[in-house]
């Protein structure tokens, strides 16, 4: 953005001393180099010039011996350093004697560029003078730790517009063409202003401190005696001193500075105006990183939105903006939802009535038209009036809600200051659908208000919040078309800490557990698969994939006997026994369907679990933990490997309310794309070979579809008898093959 093209004669004077060095040195020529990209370099226009100074200056090139950027900015870095003292007064002598080497004279400005730490053994105010008067814009940078001083006597006026620091080489080079486009260069670039704001300088300067009174001995009049005093004693000390100041920078409106792109997207800024963002898989529905979503339901969607001083102005419009960016995201059309605003602090006022907008431009018109109100937070009032109120057709198109599925999503960062509880669960029995959605601190109150953690959404800070559109919108559609998984393929396998650490009466708990959410699936074997496995020290299995009842009855019986094994707790035992003895081909595991463990603890014993649990994951099994009590947190996530794969509950009595929750996301992953060679189903060390929609086992000693028989040694091959209609086909190479007709593909 930033370009001088005026003529302009510029000379840099770069500090080559010792007391530079040679790091130092090096950049003074990065800011240098960083400073002629703002410089059309031509002859015509801008021409550079370099001297560097020590004991004697030393013209390094003169300002016409290179016409393109990129040759001079070789070239300057090129230079090398040479060392003496610091004879900065000499070196001015020098360029009031020589001027400007291949410049224009006095036909074009002349601007010279002291890089230095300010510390000259000469002096130089007298030539610093007669610079200036020589109408030459005198500009110091200082580098190091410089002496500001100095700096400020060297150059021109006002000197809070010429003085700099090189440290920051683009703060540096902004500040210097901000003062230059006032003057000499072309204007600033359109949208771009220069502004004035308070910064400071550093300086490490010595100081003397007192370090204390010493005893020492002193003379006396009384001849051949002295006598013992305190005597003061100093020390030198470098102290890192910092003056204020103000800089001088050009601002130009970034299209990114408003974090344009939603979802974790990247904004990369395409001049002033223009922008494009790199979008992570699954987003990309606008420009803009939206979601690939659709509000396809139909319901009656009421936003109650927290407009208390205690979700602050800034959490208010981070609201609104969130609001705006989902209708954006997930309203098309010809979107059936009836969609409604209101706003609430120690009152509630309806902003957009349920309906009342069909297109997305008029409701985020309305939206930014709310104002934020302040006041107490009374939610629990809120709640009563929606229930009452909220959903009250008007005539206009009351024909159109009737009998429609009610949801109200609650936006709030700030603890009710009345009851919510009863008000929410009236709210729920007259049929409102509640969705909760505020940061993590605020989870146990919103589940109060929604009933269920299922119905709860929190995010981690501000820009997660917008992460949560996906999830906000399948909520508000499950209450249209419930979700479950009754009719998914799926290896599901619990593994339960029933280890002393918690103990027989939480155990008991664990398994009930165990035991309702087994009512969820359709186990079978074409549809859910169960294995469960108990785990202290060691692990037992008390049915396998291939093994667990087909009967609703009988599936309970065998949950109920899982044994209680006392000892200490160890995840790592447990995760590598369902690797090796429980999610194979030989215990029932099917190539093709999604596998899961759910592992449910207090959290003890997972500290070494992390590596098998990466191991689960590298071969296509999903590790889901469900920590109950008090457990750390980063331990558990390396073992889950993600924080949608964890749970953590306060106590065993609270794992009931997440069982929808939990349950929801193993349905989930039931419907993800599958690896038909992840877990590896082929024994005896076959590879396994994926092909469209299909694999088979390349068996070396081994025959068979999964390389599970040996081979018989002699002359001939044995012969393979494949039965009729069988799906396996024999194919040449010693391997089997499997279309995705078999029972083994992905259902």
């Amino acid at each position: 953005v930033m370009q001088c093209s005026a003529s302009l004669d510029v000379l840099f004077l770069l500090d080559g001393s010792y007391s530079i060095g040679k790091g130092n040195f090096e950049r003074s020529k990065y800011f240098a180099v960083k400073l002629c990209h703002a410089f059309d370099i031509h002859p015509d226009r801008v021409r550079v010039g370099m001297m560097q100074f020590s004991s004697t200056p030393h013209l390094e090139f003169p300002l016409d011996s290179y016409v393109t950027k990129e040759d001079l900015k070789e070239r300057i870095r090129s230079v090398v350093f040479r060392g003496g003292s610091t004879e900065t007064g000499r070196a001015l002598r020098y360029v009031l004697r020589k001027g400007f080497p291949g410049g224009r004279n006095s036909s074009a400005p002349q601007v010279l560029i002291i890089i230095s730490d300010g510390k000259s053994q000469d002096s130089p105010a007298v030539p610093a003078m007669q610079v200036k008067e020589r109408d030459i814009i005198v500009f110091a940078v200082g580098i190091k730790f410089p002496r500001w001083e100095e700096l400020d006597m060297l150059a021109s006026e006002p000197t809070e517009q010429h003085v700099l620091f090189a440290g920051d080489a683009n703060d540096a080079a902004n500040g210097l063409y901000s003062t230059l486009a006032a003057s000499v260069c072309s204007t600033t670039a359109p949208g771009c202003k220069v502004e004035s704001h308070p910064c400071e300088r550093r300086t490490l300067e010595t100081v003397k401190e007192l370090a204390g009174n010493y005893a020492c001995w002193k003379g006396s009049k009384q001849p051949n005696a002295v006598q013992t005093s305190l005597c003061p004693f100093y020390r030198w000390k470098k102290v890192l001193i910092k003056h204020p100041s103000r800089c001088f920078r050009t601002v130009c409106p970034d299209p990114c500075d408003s974090h344009p792109c939603q979802n974790g997207g990247t904004c990369v800024p395409e001049g002033l105006h223009k922008y494009h963002c790199l979008c992570p898989v699954g987003h990309g529905g606008d420009l803009r990183c939206a979601p690939k979503l659709s509000l396809e339901c139909n319901v009656d969607l009421l936003f109650l939105i927290d407009s208390s001083a205690g979700v602050t102005l800034e959490g208010f419009l981070r609201y609104k903006a969130f609001l705006k960016r989902f209708l954006q995201a997930v309203m098309g059309q010809d979107s059936p939802v009836n969609v409604g605003v209101a706003q609430y602090s120690n009152s509630v006022r309806m902003a957009i009535e349920v309906g009342q907008h069909k297109d997305v431009f008029s409701l985020t018109k309305s939206i930014d038209a709310l104002n934020f109100s302040g006041g107490g937070t009374l939610t629990g009032r809120a709640l009563q009036y929606i229930t009452q109120h909220g959903f009250r057709s008007s005539s206009a198109f009351a024909e159109e809600q009737d009998n429609l599925p009610r949801v109200v999503v609650l936006l709030t960062d700030s603890k009710s200051q009345d009851s919510v509880a009863e008000v929410a669960k009236h709210a729920r029995d007259q049929d409102l659908f509640l969705i909760g959605v505020g940061s993590s601190f605020m989870r146990a109150e919103l589940t109060k208000v929604t009933g269920s953690p299922k119905q709860t959404i929190v995010y981690s800070d501000p820009q997660d919040l917008f992460n949560r559109i996906p999830q906000l919108q399948r909520r508000i559609c499950s209450v249209d078309n419930p979700e479950g998984c009754q009719a998914q393929s799926l290896d599901l396998v619990f593994a339960v800490d029933a280890s002393a650490g918690v103990g027989l009466e939480n155990f008991l708990r664990l398994r009930g557990f165990v035991r309702s959410s087994s009512l969820h699936f359709s186990i079978n074997r074409d549809a859910t698969q169960m294995a469960l496995v108990a785990y202290g020290s060691r692990a037992h299995t008390a049915f396998a994939l291939d093994t667990h009842p087909t009967s609703g009855s009988a599936l309970l019986q065998a949950i109920g006997q899982l044994p209680f094994l006392g000892g200490s707790a160890s995840a790592r035992t447990a995760l590598l026994h369902v690797f090796g003895d429980v999610v194979t081909v030989q215990k029932g595991a099917r190539p093709g369907v999604n596998k899961v463990v759910v592992v449910l603890t207090n959290g003890g014993g997972m500290e070494d679990a992390a590596a098998p649990a990466q191991q689960l994951r590298r071969s296509g099994v999903l590790v889901f933990v469900v920590a109950i009590g008090d457990a750390q947190r980063d331990v558990l996530l390396r073992v889950a490997g993600s924080p949608d794969y964890l749970v953590h509950i306060s106590s065993y009595e609270d794992l009931q309310y997440y069982q929808d929750l939990i349950i929801e996301r193993i349905c989930e992953e039931a419907k993800s794309p599958v690896n038909l060679c992840k877990p590896n189903p082929c024994m005896n060390q076959g590879v396994c070979i994926l092909g469209p929609g299909s694999y088979w086992c390349e068996c070396h000693g081994w025959e068979g579809p999964h390389c599970e028989s040996r081979a018989l040694r002699g002359d001939s091959p044995r012969p393979q008898v494949v039965p009729p209609r069988s799906p396996a086909q024999w194919s040449s190479g010693d391997s089997w093959h499997y279309s995705r007709a078999s029972w083994h593909t992905k259902r």
